[in-house]
């Protein structure tokens, strides 16, 4: 149960003062539905109200707090705005409104009397005036406040409405117990809890705002500790689940090593040692194998598979998608033939009797793998005995399914695998429940893309140098740019280029996007693979897993709009073959200083786990891998790219925290719990046993 000490911050937000059933739901867009998530939307910027000069000193562009006498009112006639003339002993100013009504405004400012106004004052027609005051008060309602917080807004919410609900929610903060070792605090110079959340929420200075200052960094390590503190947990309970000792004689994973076209490299023969102790213990295994694109992680899981199935047990291989499912396939089946093992393949496609029979070989263990997309892990999917559960592209399933990803099989390992380069401060906070093995080589074989940027004014060119590629017997994947928020723009993107192709390279040009059935993308894809088409144009939906040898060419459309990690998997899908391969970042300028960073960085290097760094620095861990739904922690206060040194400070301090107090039980552990429900990472304390 969450601590009742916690009740006033989980209300619901239209519990506060001023915020109705209309502004809640514009406030729940903007922060979320309850008092907390206002207490973390904390100010962008701020509005310094100290500077009070007479109206003949006040700096244009600047806010300025005067106080004036009201001389006269001016309506405006027709279109024109409503003026109040009010002067002190330098000189006179206009007060200006547009659309506004003058009853108002004559009681708001009468004749004769003096009023405080505060705003930002400009120069229209060689007089000074003011548009819409921010304040207009009378000398005996108190002062204004010196300097005000301005928070990110939403669509329909005014700065003030946002200010005074957040100072109500901090307001409604109590007083907690201290989670924080006292030498640490002291240390840091950082002030309790309660007090830390108040001068956030009330910055004095302009770096007061920065992610570094005192109350902010403060708050920050107490999101990065919840984080660490319930992976900690989790990990713990994994590492404590009964699983069974899996040990395969290795005859299966020879037969199949003496088929590769290639040796194994270094890396992959260390992350296979690393999977097979882990098989080997009779503790369940929870591994993240991660390995940049063409890297072969997919054998590595085939062999993972295989050592189970020489135990006399079964292995599956989920996959996001049906393309990537098949693409898997594609890869396994063949080298599975040439040990005797046989594949399934099961995904929402198969119907009817060609179901019923894959669930019928599954279910009496004939079929030894099975690949496959969500519809593995549905009800009536039974295996005779599964001992091992991989998983493909982790990040588009969302963390929490690791916990039931094995519910087949209550003693299966698991086997996560991923293509996107991880940072090490993210592996931390969203895989810190797992052991890491990185593929850190290419196969031999594998040549650098030559990775140009090029203007989209010279599309033109671009599409003559496609033309010239497909005539030289290369494909060329062109990539329409990312819509945002749309799935329809996207495709509205690339049917409109399609068109244009199709036009160029009459009965050449395949079209694959999100929206089109399953089938219609098979044979698409399959055309480009290995028919007639020899240029796809796609959305990201070719991000993951398509292999084409053949492909030469990349093409992305305005590359400026897509992250760091996604275009170097786009990049991934060519260079697989023997042919020298280029891949066009056509850009529509003028580019922003972001953007051009990103650029730059995809000509200069391959390297995906550099990569993965630089996307962290620039666009920080929110979007990193691309989806809100990437199954990464939505930090609200932590920076991963400015805070890694609190995350591995964090880190360490769970360790010692767990060694001295296992269940959480002492004083500060009952106030580790606290902290654990006041970042809703309150699934963790299930695993404590007097939680």
């Amino acid at each position: 149960m969450r601590p009742s000490l916690l009740n006033p911050l989980f209300a619901e937000i239209e519990t506060l003062p001023g915020v109705g059933p209309r502004l809640a739901k514009l406030f729940q867009r903007l922060a979320g539905p309850r008092v907390v998530d206002l207490c973390w939307h904390l100010p962008a910027s701020l509005v310094d109200r100290r500077y009070r000069p007479s109206v003949a000193e006040a700096e244009p562009g600047r806010v300025a707090t005067l106080t004036l006498t009201i001389e006269e009112h001016l309506p405006g006639r027709a279109r024109q705005p409503y003026r109040v003339r009010a002067r002190d002993e330098s000189g006179f100013i206009e007060l200006v409104w547009f659309h506004a009504r003058g009853d108002w405004l004559s009681k708001l400012l009468p004749r004769g009397e003096k009023r405080r106004v505060s705003g930002r004052v400009e120069v229209f027609n060689g007089r000074p005036q003011m548009a819409h005051p921010d304040y207009v008060t009378g000398l005996e309602e108190g002062d204004l406040p010196a300097v005000e917080a301005v928070y990110p807004l939403t669509a329909g919410l005014q700065p003030k409405v946002v200010w005074k609900a957040a100072q109500a929610a901090v307001a409604r903060a109590p007083s907690l117990p201290e989670w924080q070792d006292p030498a640490w605090l002291k240390r840091r110079q950082w002030s309790g809890w309660l007090e830390a959340l108040k001068s956030a929420h009330a910055p004095g200075e302009a770096e007061d705002l920065s992610p570094l200052a005192p109350a902010r960094a403060r708050l920050a390590y107490d999101e990065l500790l919840a984080n660490q503190l319930a992976l900690a947990l989790v990990r713990r309970r994994q590492r404590q689940a009964r699983g069974r000792a899996i040990r395969g004689d290795g005859r299966l994973a020879g037969k199949v090593v003496a088929a590769l076209p290639f040796a194994l490299t270094a890396s992959q023969q260390g992350a296979l040692e690393e999977i097979r102790a882990d098989m080997a213990q009779p503790l369940k295994m929870l591994r993240l194998l991660q390995g940049d694109v063409g890297s072969g992680k997919t054998v590595v899981a085939l062999l993972a598979m295989l050592n189970a199935v020489e135990s006399g047990a079964q292995a599956a291989l989920m996959a996001p998608t049906e393309i990537l499912a098949r693409q898997h396939l594609a890869t396994v089946e063949p080298l599975a033939a040439a040990a005797g093992v046989e594949v399934a393949l099961l995904t929402g496609r198969e119907k009817g009797k060609t179901r019923a029979a894959i669930l019928e070989r599954l279910a009496d263990g004939r079929t030894a793998i099975a690949v496959g997309t969500h519809a593995l892990f549905q009800e009536e999917v039974a295996f005779a005995d599964l001992a091992l559960a991989v998983v493909d592209e982790q990040h588009r399933f969302g963390v929490h399914q690791r916990l039931q990803l094995s519910s087949k099989s209550a003693a299966a390992d698991v086997l996560v695998m991923t293509a996107t380069p991880i940072p090490r401060t993210l592996e931390l906070t969203a895989y810190g429940d797992m052991d890491v093995s990185r593929l850190t080589e290419k196969p031999a074989g594998r040549r650098p893309v030559d990775t140009r940027t090029i203007p989209l004014e010279r599309l033109e060119q671009v599409i003559e140098a496609a033309g010239r590629a497909m005539a030289a017997g290369g494909k060329v994947f062109w990539v329409c740019p990312l819509v945002e928020e749309s799935e329809l723009g996207d495709q509205a993107a690339a049917e409109e280029r399609f068109r244009v192709l199709e036009q160029r390279f009459p009965g050449r040009v395949a079209l694959v996007h999100g929206r089109l059935k399953g089938a219609e993308k098979d044979a698409a894809m399959a055309a480009f693979a290995s028919g007639s088409a020899d240029l796809l144009v796609a959305t990201t939906v070719i991000e993951v897993g398509v292999d084409v040898p053949a492909a030469t060419v990349m093409v992305i459309e305005q590359a400026e709009r897509f992250g760091l990690a996604q275009l170097h998997q786009l990049r991934g899908r060519i260079g697989r073959g023997r042919r020298a391969a280029t891949c066009l970042l056509l850009y529509r300028g003028p580019l922003g200083e972001t953007a051009r960073e990103r650029l730059e960085v995809m000509r200069e290097t391959d390297d995906g786990f550099r990569i993965a760094e630089k996307d962290l620095e620039l666009r920080g861990a929110g979007e990193l891998l691309g989806t809100r739904q990437s199954g990464l922690p939505q930090f609200r206060l932590a920076d991963l790219a400015l805070h890694a040194d609190l995350l591995a400070v964090a880190r360490d301090d769970v360790a010692l925290i767990l060694e001295r107090d296992p269940e959480l039980s002492g004083p500060r552990g009952q106030a580790l719990r606290c902290l654990l429900y006041l970042f809703e990472r309150d699934q963790a304390i299930r695993y404590l046993r007097s939680g």
